[in-house]
C-alpha cells in the first residue's frame, strides 16, 4: 500500500496524476508538464514535499554528533534558522543520503532528508547515535507529524505574503538557506528549483487548508515530473541517479560540501575521502544534435567513456541537457559523443548549472 502525503486529497481534487515514488503516491503534473515548469521559472509554483523525512534533534551532543556524522561542518552554523546543506558518509566515503540540517541552538537541530533513504538515513544515525548525549525524534508521523510545502518562483515570495500578509514581517529580512519560526511554522528560503521562493514546514493537520489558500494567491500546483526538470536546469543532484553509497561527493561535483578546514574534526569518511582515487569528474552536457539526453546513456571521450546520471528536455532552454561522469582530464567547453539508439550525437561539456533565477547561465 504506497504511503499518502495530508495532501493526497487536495492533489486528486486539482486533477493530478499520482505516481508511485519511492513508496510515496505522489502528483507527476496536473495536466501540463512544461506550463508548470515555466511557472515556477516566470511567476510562482508550489510542490507538496511532505514525503520528505524532518527530524529533530535535541541534546547537549547534537553539535558534537553531527560535526562527526556530516561531510559539512556545523560549527559554522551559529544564527538561529541558518541551513546547511551537507552529504552524510559512509566509512568508504561514499554518499548514504545529501541533506539540509537547521540550526536553532547548539542542542537542537531539524534535519531534513530524502524520502527514499528516510529509513536507512534513521537506522544509521541512530546506530552512529550511541556514545552521545542526543535524541532523534522522527517528525512524519504520530501526533507531531509535519507537512512541507515548497514554493518557488521569481513571485513565489509575493504570492506567499499576499495568503499569508503577517508572515511577512517574519521572512522579508530572510537571507538564502536561513529560516524562521512564523506562527509554530518554520519557513525557509530554500528549494531545488534555482528559483527564490519558501519551503514551508507546518503541522500535517493544518496543510490542505494553506495549500488552498496558495492556490487562492494564484500559485500554480506542480508535480514531480517539473520538479526533476527544474532542479536537473538548476545542476541539482537527484540522489540514487546522480549519486549514492559507492559514489563519493567529489565524483558528484559536491566538493564544495566537504569542510576540511578543521583539521582536527574527524567525520565519518574523511579518511577515505583523503587516499580514494578520483576517477571521474561531474559536469553538463548540452546536446548540440536533435534527439534527447537520458540517464545510463554512454558518453565517449578521447580520455575514455562516461555516463549520462540525468537527462532530459529543457523547456527553459528549449534544447537537451544531463549531468554526466566523465573522466578526468574531458575539458569544459569541450565536445563528446552520446550514443542514442546507436547513433553518435553531439553534445558540449558544460558547468553543471544551466538556469539559475529564470535565466541561462
Amino acid at each position: 500500500m504506497p504511503l499518502r502525503t495530508p495532501l493526497y486529497d487536495s492533489h486528486l481534487a486539482a486533477g493530478a496524476r499520482m505516481v508511485d515514488f519511492s513508496g510515496w503516491e505522489m502528483p507527476i503534473n496536473y495536466g501540463s508538464q512544461i506550463k508548470e515548469h515555466h511557472a515556477v521559472r516566470r511567476d510562482a509554483g508550489m510542490f507538496d514535499v511532505s514525503h520528505m523525512c524532518a527530524l529533530d534533534l535535541v541534546g547537549a551532543d547534537a553539535t558534537r554528533w553531527l560535526r562527526r556524522l556530516l561531510a559539512n561542518d556545523v560549527a559554522k552554523l551559529t544564527t538561529p534558522g541558518k541551513a546547511l546543506y551537507s552529504c552524510m558518509l559512509n566509512e568508504a566515503g561514499g554518499v548514504i543520503d545529501d541533506l539540509i540540517v537547521y540550526f536553532f541552538t547548539t542542542e537542537h537541530f531539524r534535519i531534513v532528508v530524502n524520502a527514499g533513504t528516510a529509513t536507512k538515513d534513521i537506522a544509521w544515525m541512530r546506530q552512529q547515535l550511541a556514545g552521545f548525549n542526543a535524541e532523534l525524534t522522527q517528525r512524519r508521523d504520530g501526533d507531531g507529524a509535519l507537512a512541507m510545502i515548497a514554493v518557488q518562483g521569481p513571485n513565489a515570495r509575493e504570492r506567499f505574503w499576499t495568503a499569508f500578509p503577517t508572515a511577512r514581517a517574519a521572512t522579508v529580512m530572510l537571507g538564502i538557506f536561513q529560516a524562521a519560526d512564523w506562527d509554530g511554522w518554520l519557513v525557509a528560503r530554500t528549494g531545488y528549483t534555482g528559483e527564490d521562493g519558501f519551503e514551508i514546514t507546518l503541522p500535517a493537520a493544518d496543510a490542505a487548508q494553506v495549500w488552498q489558500k496558495l492556490l487562492e494567491a494564484g500559485i500554480k500546483p506542480c508535480g514531480l515530473g517539473a520538479r526533476d526538470t527544474l532542479r536537473l536546469e538548476a545542476g541539482m543532484n537527484l540522489y540514487g541517479q546522480d549519486m549514492d553509497e559507492g559514489i563519493s561527493p567529489y565524483e558528484a561535483g559536491l566538493k564544495w560540501t566537504v569542510d576540511l578546514k578543521d583539521a582536527a574534526r574527524d567525520f565519518i569518511g574523511k579518511s577515505a575521502l583523503a587516499t580514494r582515487r578520483l576517477d571521474a569528474q561531474f559536469v553538463g552536457l548540452l546536446l548540440l544534435d536533435r534527439g534527447v539526453l537520458r540517464a545510463h546513456q554512454k558518453v565517449i571521450t578521447p580520455q575514455g567513456n562516461g555516463e549520462i546520471t540525468s537527462g532530459s528536455f529543457s523547456p527553459t532552454l528549449n534544447q537537451s541537457i544531463a549531468l554526466a561522469r566523465l573522466p578526468v582530464g574531458v575539458a569544459i567547453g569541450s565536445e563528446v559523443e552520446v550514443e542514442i539508439r546507436d547513433k553518435r550525437l553531439k553534445a558540449r561539456v558544460v558547468k553543471p548549472s544551466f538556469v539559475r533565477n529564470g535565466k541561462p547561465v
